[in-house]
């Protein structure tokens, strides 16, 4: 009996051990499933998230904002859309389908036009005659208005809320209540191209700022702008519209004062604001000194609808030429724009050799989507969109 008694508690434990093993494998194996289940799941979520840091759509965030009004201080909450997640918008020049202007130097540039200083020739064109945002070369026209209104350069102004960038929220390194001579806002407005400092001489203008952006179409139109037109004395507003052929008309009477080509080329200066030393620098890496380039008056200009543009005086070869180039995709595409342009301009022919051709037998100043300066060519004239 006690034989038997043993005997099945044996059996038992041998019929028990293999049911244990296979709880144990089926345990072992749920838990292998768990985990192949939460990596497939952390890796499907990872999938997800680079996504969504690839997306071309555009995020918005709320940001949190100190303002200054009438002297207190307040908070307020804005949405703005992450640029950088989003897909580069067209420009007011891709939209009016400028982009598909072909040229015999590959330029990015959607307009360009080069004009021979000292006889108005026209040397190269590209869609010249369209009028576009031109962002701060609206500049130069503000520094034009100030010293031919004769306005006492050494009165010192104030930076006011009226000045601050509500639309775009621009950066500025001047702040509300700063004082700077009218000199000083002059000199950074076209070397650095300060928007508070534009926006200040044009409301420090009699009249205030309607009357400032009055006399700058007043000169445009005396300039023979026709394609002109501001609102603004910055540049900041899409509105502010000129043609190539315009600009390279202001540049020429532009030239003609000393203190817009001094103020325009400094590469850096110290300039007192609040009656401190503080050093600005050029937004236009061409007039550095070791840039190669011999330059006499600039303005570059950005806003998103205008592209990255740029008006200059230079010098190639001993010919005083002027350069516009307008709607670029980016600075360094403006800038390779404007050594291709140096180079064609190095290789051409002397002055008066009238065979220079654009590689299709079309003399370059009559190309393609272009109207000559002050030519009778009539070009098509795309729909700018605005």
């Amino acid at each position: 009996m006690h034989k038997l008694v043993v005997g099945a508690l044996i059996s038992a434990l041998f019929l028990a051990a293999p049911v244990g093993t296979v709880q144990a494998a089926q345990g072992a194996k749920k838990a292998s499933v768990k985990k192949v289940t939460v990596k497939k799941a952390r890796v499907a979520k990872a999938g997800v998230r680079r996504a969504a840091t690839f997306s071309a759509e555009p995020r918005d965030r709320i940001v949190r904002r100190v303002v200054t009004e009438r002297g207190k201080r307040k908070v307020v909450y804005q949405r703005v859309t992450n640029v950088s997640a989003a897909v580069a918008r067209p420009t007011m020049g891709d939209l009016a389908g400028l982009n598909l202007t072909r040229d015999p130097l590959d330029l990015k540039s959607n307009v360009a036009l080069v004009l021979d200083q000292s006889n108005s020739e026209v040397l190269f064109e590209k869609n010249a005659n369209v009028a576009l945002p031109i962002a701060s070369i609206t500049k130069m026209m503000t520094g034009l208005v100030v010293v031919e209104a004769n306005q006492d350069m050494e009165e010192v102004l104030t930076v006011s809320e009226d000045d601050v960038d509500r639309a775009k929220f621009s950066s500025s390194r001047l702040n509300v209540g700063d004082r700077l001579t009218r000199r000083n806002m002059l000199h950074i407005a076209l070397m650095s191209s300060e928007n508070r400092a534009a926006s200040a001489l044009g409301r420090n203008y009699p009249g205030g700022l309607p009357a400032f952006v009055a006399a700058m179409n007043a000169k445009a139109q005396e300039l023979g702008m026709n394609d002109t037109r501001y609102v603004d004395s910055s540049g900041l507003s899409k509105q502010n519209v000129a043609s190539a052929r315009d600009l390279a008309r202001l540049a020429l009477a532009a030239y003609e004062h000393p203190i817009l080509r001094e103020f325009s080329t400094d590469p850096k200066a110290i300039i007192e604001r609040n009656g401190r030393p503080v050093q600005f620098g050029t937004t236009n890496g061409l007039v550095t000194p070791n840039s190669g380039w011999e330059i006499g008056l600039q303005k570059t200009g950005f806003i998103n609808e205008a592209g990255r543009c740029v008006m200059m005086q230079a010098v190639v070869e001993g010919r005083a030429v002027i350069m516009v180039l307008l709607d670029a995709k980016g600075t360094a595409a403006r800038v390779a724009d404007a050594m291709r342009m140096r180079k064609w301009l190095a290789a051409l022919k002397p002055p008066g050799f009238s065979d220079v051709t654009s590689g299709g037998g079309t003399p370059i100043g009559v190309m393609a989507g272009s109207g000559g300066f002050g030519s009778s060519i009539a070009a098509p004239r795309p729909a700018a969109g605005m």
